[in-house]
């Protein structure tokens, strides 16, 4: 069994895609480094500081994408930095690590004396699911994930959804949401809210992992018509088509956010061919 992957997002609308405050990342893995794959979803708060370079650097951090030449990073295989185990105190250090790197980012001296003071007065914040796929070649292959506010892993086998992860009904979205912030006085406690789950994988499942706007009107939508909502999710493969499904912010449907999907399909083979959107 192997792993593919795609992601889709949007911006908020009326935002240029650059302002574009979540971040997606994935690892299919390597067998010749016994590393498994790797998913990450993380949502910056539009009210931070930086949010959109701390929601990127946890996403490629918690895959092991992340930059070996910034400070507190550890040399991992093949020169990236060591993506964390699943365990509260190596979380804790990955994360200590990452604030280390955000607060020492070159950027932020080139950006004078004021973002500076921003930096240390208001920091930033930011959502995080990650996920983690293991067993792939043997008898019991499963997930592993572990979360910190609304961002949402939906396991779905054929046309039902099996579970999501954080277990959050639409009316709980948005409601002082938890996360993880640039403020290393808060690691603490971000690290004993941390939420984890597991579920077992079969050949053809699929796994959605989507930023809060459209996690909730994923858990909606699939109250109404479980079978049209993840056929939908499934058969997307160009960001037209994702865009079209975002559109349903302009008349009220989902929240007006950064909406982000990245979508993780569980073959038998290697795909034959591949596809590359321009």
């Amino acid at each position: 069994m192997e792993a593919r992957m795609v992601v889709f997002y949007a911006a908020k609308l009326g935002n240029d895609e650059r302002e574009w405050e979540d971040a997606a990342a994935g690892f299919l893995g390597d067998p010749h480094t016994g590393r498994n794959p790797r998913f990450a979803v993380a949502d910056g708060a539009t009210e931070g500081f930086g949010s959109a370079r701390w929601a990127h650097q946890l996403a490629a951090g918690f895959v092991g994408l992340g930059r070996v030449d910034q400070p507190g990073n550890g040399a991992g295989p093949a020169g990236r930095a060591d993506a964390p185990a699943l365990r509260p105190e190596e979380l804790r250090g990955w994360l200590a690590g990452a604030q280390a790197r955000w607060h020492g980012d070159p950027r932020m001296a080139e950006a004078g004396d004021l973002a500076r003071l921003k930096a240390a007065r208001v920091g930033s914040f930011a959502t995080v699911l990650g996920c983690e796929l293991t067993g792939l070649a043997g008898p019991e292959p499963h997930w592993e994930a572990v979360a910190l506010g609304d961002t949402v892993l939906f396991h779905v086998r054929g046309h039902q959804l099996l579970t999501w992860f954080p277990r959050i009904e639409a009316e709980d979205f948005g409601v002082n949401p938890e996360g993880v912030s640039t403020k290393p006085e808060r690691l603490a406690s971000a690290v004993s809210r941390l939420s984890t789950d597991r579920g077992s994988l079969e050949v053809g499942d699929r796994l959605y992992l989507a930023s809060d706007a459209l996690a909730q009107w994923m858990v909606r939508a699939d109250r109404r018509d479980p079978g049209s909502l993840w056929d939908a999710l499934a058969g997307q493969v160009h960001p037209a088509e994702f865009r079209m499904l975002a559109e349903r912010r302009r008349t009220g449907e989902m929240t007006n956010d950064d909406v982000t999907l990245l979508r993780v399909e569980l073959a038998a083979a290697a795909p034959s061919e591949l596809v590359v959107c321009l």
